[in-house]
């Protein structure tokens, strides 16, 4: 599902992350390690968002070479989601499911399964953190994606919403797609089945 080959990100010239190989099939993993490791740059750095040395295949499509293909099979969800204070949940919902070619029906099932609709037409800048929080987790589902990358999904969102994440997860994974999560949370086992556990330490990533 997913290859990386002799991956490298710097900034300003210092490696922060170097992974030599790394191959994940279709499962559920979960990427744990300590504040500033490397978990939300490798993570944006799979989703197209970061320039990198290196090679990232999603199934048949190369990262550079098939660009177009590749974005539209991987939906990224950020930790901490920050948007233009004019846009409406609403106006980021139409946008990205236009962008990844969501039916109207997934949107409005998304909305109303994220509890999204008493704040729809509010301006993102009135947003509470829990607020932005279920408009980044609505935008990460849209589409028909092989591959959903979820950065801190369970913060700042209440004990329903979390609930509501983890049927979403069960439901698409059985349907063939790939998850990779990260939390400083324990996900409930019962709840989410945990294909591997890797660890982000001293700029790489390892198999615990």
């Amino acid at each position: 599902m997913i290859q990386v080959r002799n991956l490298r990100k710097s900034y300003g010239g210092h490696t922060v992350l170097q992974v030599p190989q790394l191959d994940l099939g279709n499962g559920i993993y979960w990427f744990k390690g300590a504040n500033g490791s490397g978990k939300t740059t490798f993570f944006r750095t799979l989703a197209g968002m970061l320039p990198f040395e290196g090679d990232i295949r999603l199934a048949e499509w190369d990262i550079r070479r098939d660009a177009t293909h590749y974005r539209l099979h991987i939906n990224y969800g950020e930790a901490e989601p920050d948007y233009p204070e004019f846009l409406t949940a609403n106006d980021l919902i139409r946008f990205v499911g236009k962008a990844k070619r969501a039916s109207d029906a997934q949107i409005a099932h998304l909305i109303e399964t994220l509890g999204i609709e008493p704040f729809l037409y509010q301006t993102t800048g009135t947003y509470s953190s829990g607020m932005l929080k279920k408009t980044s987790l609505a935008l990460a589902f849209l589409g028909d994606p092989k591959v959903i990358i979820l950065d801190e999904p369970l913060i700042t969102i209440d004990d329903a919403t979390v609930q509501k994440v983890y049927e979403l997860v069960r439901d698409l994974y059985a349907r063939g797609v790939t998850f990779l999560l990260s939390s400083h949370q324990d996900f409930l086992f019962e709840s989410l089945p945990i294909t591997a556990l890797y660890q982000v330490k001293n700029q790489t990533i390892t198999v615990v």
